[in-house]
């Protein structure tokens, strides 16, 4: 009993929330990103990812487990791929493109939204300056801001099998674009090979941080608004 006292108040609990804090938003930023596509899809008129239930925002439905370790280790990551079945489009190639660039849009969109309320919760937070609870909500939405931008960009690289090489696809010559999906599954296995080498990580970090100081900047108008409102 009293070794168990001693680990219980020896752990970092700090630590831990901080790390589930993590996981609730990298669970977030690919759940939004892997149902847009769906709903991009079906919008377009591609019922597939609704018919195997991928339109919704339970992430159980969404992770690929090591996508997901890798948005914790590295912040780029990715989740399970929605099914997109091209031959319901009227134009398979910029259709395709359309519904793979709903992923990372949606990340940059949750970026904004979450950056945006965590200004008004810090200009609110002149109300209740001694909460316990808004660090750690301005904390969760800064992270989740983060990751989420940095889903995005990863996946827009023109690298079979992110988002960005169907964007890329639209505009290259039929030929080509599917000489490009046939090699689609080894894709990943050498992207996989890259994160680790760590080639890309100075002009992935480099992107995200520019990126998120743009949105940063276009979202903090409320803090300064309701501060002045509330001291003047």
């Amino acid at each position: 009993m009293n070794a168990f006292a001693h680990f219980f108040h020896q752990m970092n609990w700090q630590g831990l929330l901080y790390l589930l804090l993590q996981v609730f938003s990298v669970l977030l930023c690919l759940t939004v990103h892997e149902a847009c596509h769906g709903f991009a899809a079906l919008a377009l008129g591609d019922p597939t990812a609704k018919r195997q239930h991928r339109l919704s925002l339970n992430p159980l439905r969404h992770i690929d487990p090591f996508g997901a370790l890798m948005m914790l280790v590295a912040g780029f990551g990715w989740a399970k791929p929605v099914p997109v079945n091209p031959g319901y489009f009227k134009n398979p190639k910029s259709g395709m493109a359309i519904t793979a660039l709903a992923g990372p849009v949606s990340n940059f969109v949750l970026a904004y939204l979450a950056l945006l309320a965590r200004a008004v919760l810090a200009g609110l937070g002149y109300l209740w300056p001694a909460s316990a609870l808004l660090p750690w909500a301005l904390d969760f939405l800064l992270v989740t801001a983060y990751l989420s931008i940095g889903l995005g960009i990863f996946n827009l690289i023109p690298f079979p099998p992110l988002d960005g090489s169907k964007v890329l696809g639209a505009f290259l010559p039929d030929r080509a674009y599917y000489t490009l999906l046939r090699y689609e599954r080894y894709g990943m296995i050498l992207l996989i090979l890259v994160l680790w080498s760590g080639v890309l990580d100075g002009p992935l970090t480099l992107a995200r941080d520019g990126v998120f100081d743009v949105l940063f900047q276009a979202s903090s108008f409320p803090y300064y608004l309701i501060a002045h409102a509330i001291i003047g």
